[in-house]
């Protein structure tokens, strides 16, 4: 007869304390990106930005240091990145459609916020979590001037580029599919490998895999 298995309730309460201890003393967003300026330092890690970006960071702006400001913490309006602008020549901006701000940080500058990415004029849709909000680089969007960021014309893609599979692996496929199929292999047609990527899974995937496993106390 098997043995009954014994139910640990207290240590499982234990546990999930434990846990939810550990959460709760985790620094926050403002003091974990917090900067000193004059010695371009974080004072919770000590460490230092590099030098290249010294000179961008003093003088730009993070995405709630400019969210701060507006009515409705920004909600609903456009912001860009240097970097995109620099980089693409299509339209790149996030569409604002959720904010939670850190109320305990100074000038509430920090925060998380959630919106819409158009990425090189492609519009994804679905609302996602804004990344590396923290960073320097980000700009606002002027009302006037939002219908002619976001005017754009789409390039027509150009098809799938196929290329023959090597000898070998050509061989295999071509003797699996006669096989399953009771022909001859020189009856089948040509093989084919198309040139494109598909990516299934997507940074919002890991992030929300990252947090899962942070809340249930499992081990990255």
């Amino acid at each position: 007869m098997a043995k009954k298995k014994r139910l640990r309730l207290i240590a499982e309460m234990a546990r999930k304390i434990r846990a939810y201890r550990e959460l709760k003393s985790r620094p926050r967003d403002s003091e974990r990106y917090a900067l000193d300026y004059e010695t371009m330092t974080r004072p919770l890690t000590g460490k230092k930005l590099p030098v290249l970006a010294w000179k961008d960071v003093r003088r730009e702006t993070t995405l709630f240091s400019l969210l701060a400001g507006m009515r409705m913490f920004g909600v609903g309006r456009l912001f860009t990145r240097k970097s995109w602008l620099e980089e693409h020549k299509e339209p790149c901006y996030w569409k604002i459609t959720k904010v939670k701000v850190d109320y305990t940080a100074e000038n509430m500058d920090h925060g998380k916020a959630w919106g819409i990415l158009t990425y090189k004029g492609k519009d994804e849709g679905s609302e996602q979590e804004l990344d590396k909000v923290m960073y320097h680089d980000w700009r606002l969007v002027p009302k006037h001037e939002e219908e002619a960021f976001k005017l754009f014309e789409p390039v027509p893609e150009p098809p799938v580029r196929h290329v023959r599979y090597p000898p070998l692996l050509r061989a295999m496929l071509l003797a699996q599919q006669a096989k399953q199929l009771g022909i001859d292999a020189s009856s089948l047609p040509e093989p084919s490998l198309p040139l494109k990527r598909d990516v299934l899974l997507s940074k919002e995937y890991f992030r929300s895999q990252e947090e899962k496993r942070k809340l249930e106390g499992t081990p990255v």
